[in-house]
């Protein structure tokens, strides 16, 4: 398992140099633009921006920025990185500061109070709450206490900064990587593209106009990460769901509300399969419950309070609230309350493939990775408190399966706790069971050898939880899973069991979901493999093709005796040359072509040719049945 990437003297290296290289664009621009104004410009993952604002044209509207003004702003940085003059930086108080920034208004307000100076606008919105870094000073608006800016002397430009940078634009790490030999700074970075942007991301500020950078040590790291940026374009599964048949979105029927097409029905079929498979061996049952519900439910469970801004507005018939349901817990509370229960039936693991309803912000919404329709992996496991260690890990057992059986070789659990000023408001007011909880999460973890990292502030409202951050091949970052503790609900609905001595006893639930939502997990898959997915998961697993029409019949025959062994099976009996049929297979990323002529006719064979391109001619037709069946029945991740 790859280890959190938390800290260290590298991360934070990158950190001051993507910062120190937004400022270095930020005096480009000034260079070229003298009347722009600027916000702010942070450092990002894998960048920086800076946002800016280049007044108005003789219309009247805000000026922007063209794709080719780039090229002109890159030349200016990298003669300013080759120049090699240092950072100035030096605290200085607020009220200094404001003086320093006299030249650079406000962009969050206009008129009467256009006066006011960016640095009373950036303490105003971001610098009040104490923020420490190593190397760097408290910064803090209250009281007139200090803050930091930044002075470059080769142009005598000034910025305010919220934190250290390099010594300057081009010097070497100082820590445990270097760079290439002949490698120069000024071939490390690269502007990547120009959007709009509103202050602080209030739409009711002005727009302002944003230029998203990278930065890297060196040029060859720099490629390589315009290489993974090109990869996942081509691996993007907007582009390649619609491109192998997998879903659609349309219009009419409202947006993140995926259908999915035929091919996109088998994945989710064979994702369902494999958990039901591997569920029943760890002693789930199955259950069902309704899409909607009263709204006495969600006020009796504590949802609406906490969730009622992602949920669906409720419809009334007859006096009554109806909501659908946005997740399925209240109901599989309800089933647990519809019986007695004693300590010899826990723990009771409650499974059900149910169908949510979540209205997710317009702007959030991301192709099948968040949607407001979505099908769940969930089940809820009611237990005893000395069950709890061994049912909570044994959820950490199925996730670390189906990374082993999808190839997820990098994966972080992130352990997320309350914080003490949320409770009564973003949690549960219950300070006692938090703290037993966490701890009970925390102990399980540590005994079972599982690293883990902890987050602050970012439980469940009902209780802690693990949230699993899982990679794909091409170092897309995901969260695919979740496994909570839920020490409220079963309270909250009085539900009980019977215990040794004959006492009524409140059990602990745990809410998990390994393979995430269908809707998340073939989104992360798609990308995952590229479309290439392995034989038993792919919609189309044999394409036969016949040579000519001629061989229609055999084909049609070979495709028979495959389903009849439960292997998908399509045959391409169009009027194209074989070459053409073979490519619409390849487009589909069909695993397995069986080719099929006079002589396969005649011999009872095919000719195979696999998606990776391999083949075999002359195989006979026994043992190209017994490979697909023996590849699919396993699971293998190899053709």
């Amino acid at each position: 398992m790859a280890g959190y990437n938390g800290h260290n003297e590298d991360n934070d290296f990158m950190h001051r140099l993507r910062h120190s290289t937004a400022h270095v664009m930020a005096e480009a621009v000034l260079q070229l633009y003298p009347q722009a104004k600027l916000a702010i410009g942070p450092a990002i993952d894998a960048g920086f921006y800076y946002d800016f604002d280049l007044g108005k044209d003789e219309q009247g509207r805000p000026k922007t920025f063209a794709p080719e003004d780039l090229a002109e702003i890159e030349k200016r940085m990298r003669q300013s990185i080759a120049a090699k003059k240092p950072f100035n930086c030096r605290e200085v108080s607020a009220d200094e500061a404001r003086q320093l920034f006299q030249g650079q208004p406000s962009l969050a307000e206009e008129g009467a109070e256009h006066h006011r100076v960016l640095v009373r606008q950036a303490l105003a919105h971001g610098l009040h709450a104490p923020v420490v870094r190593p190397g760097r000073a408290v910064v803090d608006a209250e009281d007139n206490r200090r803050v930091s800016h930044i002075n470059r002397q080769q142009h005598g430009s000034t910025y305010l900064l919220r934190g250290c940078m390099v010594s300057s634009p081009s010097s070497p790490n100082p820590f445990s990587l270097q760079r290439e030999k002949g490698s120069k700074a000024q071939d490390a970075f690269k502007l990547m593209n120009v959007a709009g942007a509103y202050w602080r991301g209030d739409e009711h500020n002005p727009m302002l106009q944003r230029i998203y950078g990278t930065v890297w040590q060196n040029k060859k790291q720099l490629e390589a990460y315009l290489a993974r940026l090109e990869e996942a374009k081509k691996r993007d599964h907007r582009k390649l769901g619609k491109d192998l048949e997998i879903f659609v979105f349309d219009e009419e029927v409202g947006p993140g509300l995926p259908l999915w097409l035929p091919r996109g029905g088998v994945l989710i079929e064979e994702l369902e399969r494999l958990a039901k498979e591997v569920e029943d061996r760890a002693g789930y049952v199955r259950v069902r419950s309704p899409h909607l519900a009263k709204e006495d439910l969600f006020l009796h469970s504590g949802h609406l309070p906490y969730y009622a801004e992602s949920m669906y507005p409720a419809m009334e018939l007859e006096g009554v609230r109806y909501y659908v349901k946005p997740m399925n817990c209240p109901f599989h509370h309800k089933i647990f309350a519809a019986r007695p229960h004693s300590y010899r039936d826990l723990p009771l693991r409650l499974a059900e493939y149910g169908t949510c309803y979540r209205y997710e912000k317009s702007g959030e919404l991301f192709g099948l990775m968040r949607v407001r329709s979505m099908q769940m992996n969930d089940a809820h496991i009611y237990c005893a408190e000395d069950q709890f260690e061994q049912e909570f890990m044994a959820v950490i057992d199925l996730y670390l399966h189906y990374f082993k059986l999808f190839d997820i070789e990098k994966y972080v659990m992130r352990f997320s706790t309350h914080h003490k000023r949320g409770l009564g408001k973003k949690y549960i007011d219950n300070e006692r069971l938090w703290l037993k909880t966490e701890d009970m999460v925390r102990r399980a973890m540590t005994n079972g050898g599982i690293p883990f990292v902890e987050q602050a502030d970012e439980a469940a409202f009902y209780g802690p939880k693990i949230d699993v951050q899982v990679w794909s091949a091409i170092g897309r970052e995901f969260t695919l899973a979740t496994n909570q503790v839920d020490f409220a609900q079963p309270a909250r609905f009085d539900l009980r069991f019977t215990n040794r001595e004959g006492q009524e006893e409140t059990p602990l639930c745990i809410h998990r979901a390994p393979l995430s939502t269908h809707e998340r997990m073939i989104g992360f898959l798609i990308e995952h493999y590229a479309g290439n997915f392995p034989a038993w998961l792919a919609p189309e697993q044999v394409r036969v093709i016949p040579i000519t029409d001629a061989h229609n019949e055999y084909a049609y025959r070979l495709a028979e005796r495959l389903s009849a062994a439960h292997v998908r099976v399509e045959v391409d009996a169009g009027q194209e040359r074989m070459n053409a049929k073979i490519r619409s297979a390849q487009l589909l990323k069909v695993p397995y072509m069986a080719v099929v002529g006079e002589q396969e006719a005649q011999n009872n064979t095919v000719s195979l040719r696999k998606r990776d391109g391999s083949r075999q001619d002359g195989m006979a037709v026994d043992a190209f049945v017994a490979l697909v069946q023996e590849r699919v029945a396993t699971r293998a991740k190899e053709l």
